[in-house]
């Protein structure tokens, strides 16, 4: 009897554990499912979520795929400025696979066009060059008590150019400068190191280079902050380089023997214009190429017998437009010894009357360079006869055959230096 009683309280046991068992698994099972319920009512979050990802990471994938192709397609500006236009092909192509339509969503101010080396220094607000120019100083004062303006970047045997006193210094930034007023080489210059920033930046500079172009008439700063602001700012010609236009026309020839057809010729001609910081110019009309004529201009002392010499002043009316305005006339012959004149026995008679040519042009600029377009406002022809003295005008109507001169800056006219600023 005990053991029976013992035997059916183990059964009982095990059927209650059994019981216990299967209540957990059911619990279990239950919680899942009411998880798995509760994602299935709730998925809007998730969803969002994982939206939100993708698009982040789109617009990652984007601005990385925009930022190579603007490096490839400056690059490309860079390589076909410099003339490899077969590289430069290659560059654009890849740039426009990755965002065809790069071209419009580039910056150019940050272009790498080496005509504007420095370029990006002289179009930058003013305030912003005051605060660096500023900063500059604080910390050439802070790091260098000696008041050196730089540093030997590697120990060498050699005298350093930072061992030359200040004023020798400014003379030789001078010489940079020169007497052509090559601004752009003092930019270049400024941007080896911080001292050289500093010194291009200096008012004196800046103060003689407005005195070449305007003479008594930039006495007073304002309206601008800085001199260098107003050399910037303030219309004037550009000394390093040529303005050059060109001319084309049809007319019509004579006719041919029998009288059957007749000729038309096409008809084209440069004129060109140079200007010097000492208010000289030269004025030149030839059918010459400007590959061949462009390199005769470097020096004032050319020999060519076409070219016009004289001078010009710069003027600004109440409109608030800059014109400039020009007087040439050929160079007088220099007088010939009578043993010279003995020796040759043709000789051009001389002329009984001087002829010189006043010309008036609007400045103004057109494209992505400052003041590089002149306008024909005025033609004249003015003839004085020796012998009454009397003094004939015409002027000429201005049509189609004047066309706008356009600047185009020329390396070897400021590859030397003559005299410093």
């Amino acid at each position: 009897m005990a053991e029976s009683s013992q035997n059916a309280g183990t059964g009982s046991v095990e059927e209650e554990e059994d019981e216990n068992s299967e209540d957990s698994s059911l619990q279990l099972e239950l919680s899942a499912f009411r998880a798995q319920w509760m994602s299935e009512l709730l998925p809007s979050s998730g969803a969002k979520r994982g939206i939100s990802r993708a698009s982040d990471l789109k617009k990652k994938q984007e601005l990385a795929r925009e930022e190579k192709a603007r490096e490839l397609f400056l690059k490309a500006v860079e390589e076909e400025q410099n003339g490899a236009v077969y590289e430069a092909i290659k560059y654009y192509k890849s740039a426009m696979q990755l965002v065809p339509d790069i071209e419009f969503k580039i910056n150019y101010n940050r272009s790498p066009d080496p005509d504007r080396v420095g370029g990006s220094y002289l179009e930058q607000n003013e305030n912003e060059i005051d605060d660096l120019l500023a900063y500059f100083q604080q910390q050439l004062t802070v790091e260098h008590s000696s008041q050196k303006i730089c540093e030997p970047e590697v120990e060498t045997s050699q005298v350093h150019i930072s061992a030359l006193p200040m004023e020798v210094l400014m003379y030789i930034f001078r010489w940079v400068v020169s007497c052509d007023l090559d601004m752009r080489a003092l930019e270049q210059l400024s941007l080896v190191c911080r001292g050289f920033y500093i010194c291009a930046r200096d008012p004196e500079i800046w103060h003689a280079a407005c005195l070449r172009v305007w003479g008594r008439n930039c006495t007073k700063i304002l309206p601008f902050t800085s001199w260098r602001e107003m050399f910037l700012e303030r219309p004037r010609v550009r000394y390093d380089g040529v303005y050059i236009s060109k001319t084309s026309y049809i007319r019509q020839g004579e006719e041919s023997l029998d009288g059957f057809y007749r000729k038309w010729h096409q008809v084209e001609y440069y004129r060109y214009l140079r200007f010097f910081p000492d208010g000289q110019v030269m004025m030149l009309t030839t059918p010459e190429e400007p590959l061949a004529t462009v390199p005769r201009l470097r020096s004032r002392n050319t020999r060519m017998e076409s070219i016009l010499f004289g001078h010009y002043r710069l003027s600004q009316d109440t409109d608030n437009q800059t014109k400039v305005y020009v007087v040439v006339s050929k160079r007088k012959e220099e007088k010939v010894s009578e043993y010279q004149r003995s020796r040759f026995c043709r000789r051009n008679p001389a002329p009984d009357s001087d002829r010189t040519f006043h010309v008036g042009l609007q400045l103004s600029s057109g494209g992505r360079q400052r003041f590089n377009k002149l306008v024909w406002i005025h033609h004249s022809c003015h003839i004085t006869y020796r012998s009454t003295g009397e003094t004939v005008i015409t002027a000429f109507d201005l049509d189609k055959m004047y066309t706008p001169l356009f600047f185009a800056r020329v390396k070897s006219y400021t590859a030397l230096s003559e005299r410093p600023l």
